[in-house]
């Protein structure tokens, strides 16, 4: 772990903040840098909708399907998912820990007419302060800490009783290395090299696991896969590269 300006314990890698800093005034353009997750996006959140729906006896098909629901979303970039969350009506909270991100995802926020609370904060900093949410949020985020274990305790401290949180991240095997890397990377040039270390992946059951030790239930679990033919990404069983999980705290624990 590293430690932050005020003394408080921090999973930031500081080499990715600032290679994320650096991207930060592309994140609205759906044809640059960002322009996978863009095309990504729609998945993440129905995911997140049709489970927190579930999970609290909502209408996914509702346009205010989230309202009334707290929700924060880590890693939040310059505002993508937590645009979209904020208009099916959550109140949502979204952290990063890169002040170009943050700036950006204001000023979209304003223009959109949104009112989301952009905090260059770590979810640890939250969690020490008391904040707990409905929803817990970490997307595209635990393959860019410095310290994996810390940082889903801290995710899974903000999750209130009765609560969810839903984690994305990338598988550990050959098949990422290939199609995350090699193809993503270096020969389609999705992404700009250097976005990913294959050794930072995780794996389904070592973050189910680090999950379950902090006293979440896991639930559901799916892979993210891409069609070449149709230029879109789908859910899938398939979760060799890209996979999200879900988990809860029962109502009853503390």
């Amino acid at each position: 772990m590293t430690a932050t300006r005020d003394g408080d314990a921090s999973t930031i890698d500081a080499a990715e903040v600032a290679r994320f800093d650096a991207l930060a005034r592309s994140w609205w353009d759906p044809k640059g840098p960002m322009a996978v997750l863009h095309k990504f996006n729609p998945v993440r959140l129905g995911f997140v909708r049709d489970l927190a729906c579930a999970r609290f006896g909502r209408d996914p098909r509702a346009l205010d399907a989230l309202q009334g629901l707290t929700l924060v979303d880590i890693g939040c970039g310059g505002g993508v998912l937590s645009e979209p969350l904020a208009r099916l009506g959550a109140a949502v909270t979204g952290l990063d820990p890169a002040p170009t991100n943050i700036a950006v995802a204001r000023a979209h926020a304003e223009r959109s007419g949104l009112a989301i609370d952009y905090r260059g904060e770590t979810i640890e900093a939250l969690v020490s302060q008391g904040a707990r949410f409905d929803i817990v949020l970490a997307m595209e985020v635990v393959e860019h800490v410095a310290d994996v274990e810390a940082f889903v305790a801290s995710c899974c401290a903000a999750v209130r009783p009765g609560g969810l949180l839903v984690m994305a991240t990338l598988n550990r095997t050959l098949k990422s290395y290939a199609l995350a890397i090699v193809g993503a990377e270096y020969v389609l040039r999705w992404l700009p090299r250097g976005t990913h270390d294959w050794n930072k992946f995780v794996t389904p059951e070592e973050l189910g696991g680090a999950i379950a030790r902090n006293g979440l239930e896991l639930g559901e679990g799916v892979g993210v896969v891409y069609n070449p033919i149709s230029d879109r990404w789908s859910a899938s069983r398939d979760m060799d590269v890209n996979y999200m999980l879900a988990a809860s705290r029962p109502q009853d624990q503390t």
